[in-house]
């Protein structure tokens, strides 16, 4: 994709979630920053906080957790480099734990693909089965939203027994909601 090409699918993604009766009422939004090939969220990020949600982004953890903290804008962000993995922009200000998630509405996660089932592939860390194990442990029930690009939308992914189906799938060109 050109760099026009990602521009244009970040705000037709932003677009299509902003159109999320969930999102629409979200007090507070688990997010996060896209990074690489990742459909872009910042535009997302910012309308959300226009709305007057609370967003917050994960900061990753040396085991692979995530901890979060509030995002304040694109001037709020810090590329942390994590060994040999790739550089994230996670939010500079204070630390507010692992838990902090239990509080969102909504959690909108990144991933692979998703498939006809809902059931998401992740990159592999571990990091938001982590997240999703303890908002069940917590009794919290938000919205799951993966967001991709229409192409990243499949038949099957593989899926482990402790996988979770998301509720929505979000893309550039429109929402699909699974069971």
């Amino acid at each position: 994709m050109t760099a026009d090409d990602v521009r244009e699918s970040a705000a037709a993604l932003a677009r299509q979630a902003l159109g999320l009766p969930e999102l629409a009422h979200a007090r507070t939004v688990a997010a996060y920053v896209s990074v690489g090939s990742e459909p872009g969220t910042l535009a997302l990020l910012d309308a959300l906080r226009a709305r007057g949600a609370r967003v917050l982004l994960p900061a990753l953890l040396p085991d692979n957790d995530l901890d979060w903290g509030a995002y304040e804008g694109e001037d709020s962000l810090t590329r942390v480099r994590h060994g040999a993995k790739m550089a994230l922009l996670e939010p500079s200000g204070p630390r507010l734990g692992p838990d902090a998630v239990t509080e969102a509405d909504v959690v909108l996660l990144p991933g692979l693909a998703v498939d006809a089932r809902g059931m998401r592939l992740g990159r592999g860390g571990g990091s938001y089965d982590r997240v999703l194990a303890r908002l069940d442990r917590a009794g919290a029930r938000p919205a799951l939203v993966v967001l991709l690009y229409d192409t990243e939308v499949v038949a099957r992914v593989p899926a482990e027994p402790h996988d979770r189906p998301v509720h929505a799938v979000v893309t550039p060109s429109g929402v699909r909601r699974f069971g």
